[in-house]
């Protein structure tokens, strides 16, 4: 009985992540084989003025929405009239540059970028508190306390007199 306790547990997990996955994995395979205008014109940019598709009121960017509407009406995925775009266009017309080849390097440098300068930070935060440890060690002679300079001792001093009297 106890065996088949961590076994069902075990299922139940399981069966919601997989809920879970498909909850993620299906509006983005709906989009791709039903786009829409306006999705697409976020996910464009209009070769002569470099502004998304959306915001760009060009003569080609009309031309582009005519041309996405008539394919969308035909029935292509949203990466079929992407590649048909690409292919008048070229490459730039995309507002997000593809994740292969060459320009995966536009996707993992900053991640990179991101990791080096967190460990550079985070060794140069290690020396210094490591450093500072060293230089406040207590003297034997301060009964267990840390010095203090001898210039901000005497100032003390002269407060706590000044006090006293």
């Amino acid at each position: 009985m106890t065996l088949r306790q961590p076994l069902a547990s075990n299922t139940v997990l399981l069966a919601g992540l997989l809920v879970a996955a498909l909850a993620v994995v299906s509006p983005a395979a709906a989009s791709e084989q039903n786009p829409t205008l306006p999705e697409l014109e976020r996910e464009l940019i209009c070769p002569t003025c470099h502004e998304s598709l959306a915001a760009s009121s060009s003569p080609i960017a009309d031309r582009m929405r005519a041309f996405i509407r008539a394919r969308i009406s035909a029935g292509d995925t949203k990466s079929e009239i992407k590649a048909k775009l690409v292919d008048q266009f070229g490459e730039s017309v995309l507002a997000a540059p593809p994740k292969s080849g060459f320009n995966l390097l536009a996707w993992v440098l900053p991640l990179v970028g991101i990791a080096v300068a967190a460990g550079v930070v985070g060794a140069l935060a290690y020396r210094w508190s490591r450093s500072r440890r060293e230089d406040l060690q207590p003297d034997a002679s301060a009964n267990g306390r840390l010095r203090l300079d001898p210039e901000l001792e005497r100032r003390v001093d002269e407060e706590l007199a000044r006090f006293d009297a």
